[in-house]
């Protein structure tokens, strides 16, 4: 990724939460403030970029839509992505409303992109210290916007650049108002899949060794199968070569079986490893339109012991 660009996927995903918003119901996460963080211009290449997508990947169903709303709403509940951000944002912010009832006043996003929480929940900002963490570029463009959007950041909100790939993310937040003997949630969505595996086992170990006991963070991965070409489903092949080409590879998975033994090496101890079917049957059973929790992709919690 070239350092002095923004993120591709961080919009992406922006968009797919603002498209989720406005069309669909019932809502699996509804980012009703996502919409106001990409423009009218982002908002029009999205459009055309998936479109350009379904008429790859499944042209028969693309030529049938009969208008380019029926199309858009067609690649949207077929592709790989929109049910990962969709569920994992979710899932996320479920577990953090009852972190905060249980008394737990530090949320540190990490890798938060276009994430609109700190405009979209005052209840819960009022409650908490937010850190944004992500890569310069990205979150200075992030900052920018923010202001057009909010006048001015909450006092509430502290935003630290890190490149994952490169940065200390604990002097990243010691240098900053984070208090390291206070209980925190860390949530870590759509980073894991763009980082080594060394990358990602310094990531955990910072947050074993940065949070007291009690402290939680939940990451979406891929499984490692993939990465294997005759066990990858098509979908999430597709995805991968999207983003490849855009310059953003998706190159590590984890093992499942192994997962628990990975985390426990870094300092953490894994809560709950939900599976395509966990996810499907909590955030998707029962829905009347296409949407259905994506193969390979998984969400965790784990917790610092």
């Amino acid at each position: 990724m070239d350092p002095n660009k923004v993120s591709l996927t961080a919009m992406g995903t922006a968009f797919m939460r603002a498209y989720h918003a406005a069309h669909d119901h019932p809502k699996i996460f509804d980012d009703s403030l996502a919409h106001r963080l990409i423009t009218a211009e982002e908002r029009q290449a999205s459009e055309e970029r998936h479109l350009k997508a379904f008429h790859l990947f499944d042209p028969d169903r693309a030529a049938a839509c009969p208008d380019r709303a029926s199309a858009l709403a067609g690649w949207m509940q077929s592709a790989a992505a929109p049910p990962i951000v969709l569920a994992r944002a979710r899932y996320a912010e479920d577990y953090l409303e009852r972190a905060v009832a249980e008394g737990v006043r530090q949320y540190v996003i990490l890798g938060a992109g276009m994430d609109s929480f700190a405009l979209r929940r005052p209840d819960l900002l009022a409650q908490l210290h937010v850190f944004e963490i992500d890569h310069p570029a990205t979150q200075a463009e992030k900052r920018r916007r923010f202001r057009e959007v909010a006048s001015e950041v909450p006092a509430r909100v502290h935003f630290i650049p890190v490149d994952f790939s490169r940065d200390s993310l604990a002097a990243a937040l010691r240098r900053s108002s984070y208090d390291p003997q206070a209980p925190v949630f860390f949530s870590w969505l759509g980073v894991s899949y763009y980082l080594t595996r060394e990358a990602v086992a310094a990531l955990w170990r910072a947050v074993a060794e940065l949070a007291p006991p009690g402290s939680a963070i939940i990451f979406d991965y891929l499984d490692s199968d993939a990465f294997i070409p005759e066990k990858v489903s098509r979908r999430v092949q597709f995805m991968m070569e999207i983003v490849r080409r855009v310059g953003e590879p998706m190159i590590t998975g984890f093992d499942p079986s192994t997962l628990a033994a990975d985390l426990a090496g870094a300092g953490l101890r894994l809560q709950e490893d939900l599976s395509p079917d966990d996810i499907h049957q909590r955030f998707f059973a029962g829905r009347p339109d296409g949407y259905r929790a994506c193969e390979h992709a998984r969400f965790a919690l784990a917790v610092v012991p």
